[in-house]
């Protein structure tokens, strides 16, 4: 091993260890003290919840653990969400969880809570998976209740997502484990089944209070909409429970029942784990994002047996395209090349360098029809984004770098098979777009603690952004130092790169996860099962392309 090896290890391995700090930080919901608080009334965490009703032993992945993080400060934080996303194994059954984190705020909805539980019920749909709600919510958070009301992704959204996910026939189970108030009692009954926690879960249009407001009627919420009220009056509930591990329980009993499901038909063979050591990662990810590294050696490290078939090896070099398996299932790889290479492409002179992580013409060319094959095939596809973006110049304009990258944006955009995608280093501009950003529907999306998105680099965006801001100052008679502009840069860039963080993105719900390299295969294996539950019904058509 040379040094810049052990370097980038050891880089690698401090990013790794803070995103286990923060998320140590973040399972702790909101603190301590309201977990005690919870404890105290008979009531498990939503962590211990999932943690209790999923398979013991069994693997799951956690969606947007990092949601919220350092947003809504002024009004005291968000951690996760406020509410918690898993998928696993309940009785042998894949299925996602959704639980309303009662030690944030009493659970309450924040915009971002109403945005991860509509990813949640997203993954449901697109992968036919069951839905497992656990309710224990305040309701919406009212001084934000502008933002999270009347629009189309807003909460309102989550009741019409019930109603179609029931017309597909998807199972939906739902739990209440405390408070489930105004709109959101609709949720569980909205579900296949509920069920209610008796003396801690309650379901109610109005509370007490303000039903004593309203109609001036005194009654308590126990007696208003407690579960002996809902399970033998109303009805509006199927299952009385007497604490939340009977309840879940229940849920792992009916779940239990649930028939089998039409597959996808993914291949899958017994999975081997990578022949390369894939802890060599850490060492091969350079600690700069601006260095070189092959990307065919972290692949070996994340395929089975490090078997790679690549597809046009010699053509288009600045894209890798090839045939894998990831824990059994095949897949088709589509990767960014960070070293520079050497190509005899058409559009370029003979023995002409190209710039690693950057798409030419021919990359784009090759991954159009490595991706339209693997819709041929019905193999899943997984894009290992280290992106720069597309070449730029007039050699690249007049070679029509527009429409070729158009042409991969087009294939990305009607592809039918599962796609999944590992933001590796840097995806910046319309790169992240061609290499199946978030705006075009992978299946899973998520980052190592190594990565940056953004529309350009921090450096580079400094700079643009640096010109217009002297430009500003010197119009209103400011003198412009090489000192001051030193100091203007350092301040831009700071507030810049704040924003390419992988937790900037995570926070935001634009990743799903930001991972341990280490777990990709987990989450990719988990993701293509995940995808087998729902078969293919659209054929792959590119539509109108310029050729």
């Amino acid at each position: 091993m040379d040094i810049n090896f052990n370097k980038n290890e050891d880089h690698n391995k401090l990013l790794l260890s803070d995103l286990k700090r923060r998320l140590t930080k973040v399972k702790l919901g909101g603190g301590e003290k309201r977990i005690a608080k919870l404890h105290e009334q008979g009531k498990l965490t939503a962590r211990e919840r999932i943690e209790y009703l999923l398979d013991k032993d069994s693997k799951s992945i956690e969606i947007g653990a990092f949601v919220g993080d350092e947003m809504y400060q002024e009004h005291g934080g968000c951690p996760s969400g406020g509410v918690v996303v898993k998928i696993g194994f309940i009785k042998g059954k894949q299925c996602i969880v959704v639980a309303n984190d009662a030690t944030v705020k009493a659970g309450a909805w924040f915009p971002i809570t109403g945005k991860k539980n509509l990813r949640a019920q997203e993954i449901a749909i697109e992968n036919k998976l069951p839905i497992i709600y656990l309710v224990d919510s305040a309701g919406v958070y009212l001084p934000l209740q502008d933002e999270i009301f009347p629009d189309k992704e807003h909460f309102g959204r989550i009741f019409r997502n019930n109603a179609i996910m029931s017309s597909m026939g998807i199972t939906q189970i739902a739990a209440v484990m405390g408070s489930c108030v105004a709109g959101g009692a609709y949720l569980p009954i909205m579900s296949d089944e509920a069920l209610i926690v008796d003396k801690t879960g309650s379901i109610f249009l109005a509370g007490s209070y303000l039903v004593k407001a309203a109609i001036g009627e005194s009654i308590d919420n126990e007696v208003l909409g407690g579960a002996t009220t809902h399970c033998e009056i109303s009805g509006v509930t199927d299952y009385k429970a007497k604490d939340d591990k009977d309840a879940l329980d229940k849920i792992r009993n009916i779940v239990d029942k649930i028939g089998g499901y039409d597959k996808a038909g993914f291949s899958r063979i017994e999975p081997k784990k990578p022949t390369e050591n894939p802890e060599d990662i850490y060492g091969i990810l350079p600690k700069s994002r601006g260095e070189q590294y092959d990307m065919k050696e972290i692949i070996k490290r994340l395929v089975d047996g490090s078997e790679f078939e690549e597809y046009k090896e010699g053509y288009g070099q600045t894209i890798i395209t090839g045939y894998a398996r990831i824990d059994g299932w095949a897949v088709g790889i589509v990767a960014n090349q960070r070293k520079v290479v050497k190509t005899t492409a058409a559009k370029t002179k003979p023995s002409e360098m190209q710039f690693g992580g950057v798409i030419y013409s021919d990359s784009a060319d090759k991954a159009t029809r490595f991706i339209a094959n693997c819709n041929q095939k019905k193999i899943p596809l997984v894009f290992l984004q280290d992106v720069t973006g597309f070449m730029v110049g007039s050699k690249s304009e007049h070679g029509g770098i527009i429409k070729d990258g158009a042409k991969m944006v087009n294939a990305v955009s009607n592809s039918v098979v599962p796609k999944f995608t590992v933001i590796v280093g840097n995806s910046y501009g319309a790169g992240n777009y061609a290499m199946c950003g978030k705006a075009y529907d992978p299946r899973l999306i998520f980052a190592w603690p190594s990565a940056e998105l953004a529309v350009m680099g921090g450096a580079q965006a400094a700079k643009v952004l640096l010109q217009i801001e002297a430009s500003s100052l010197k119009a209103k008679g400011e003198e412009i130092t090489p000192e001051k502009e030193a100091e203007l840069f350092d301040k831009i860039k700071a507030r810049y790169d704040k924003q390419v963080s992988p937790y900037y993105a995570a926070a935001r719900l634009w990743t799903d996860a930001i991972i341990d390299p280490l777990d990709t295969r987990k989450w990719i294996s988990m993701g293509i099962e995940a995808a087998d539950h729902a078969p293919i019904e659209k054929q792959f058509n590119l539509g109108v392309i310029q050729v």
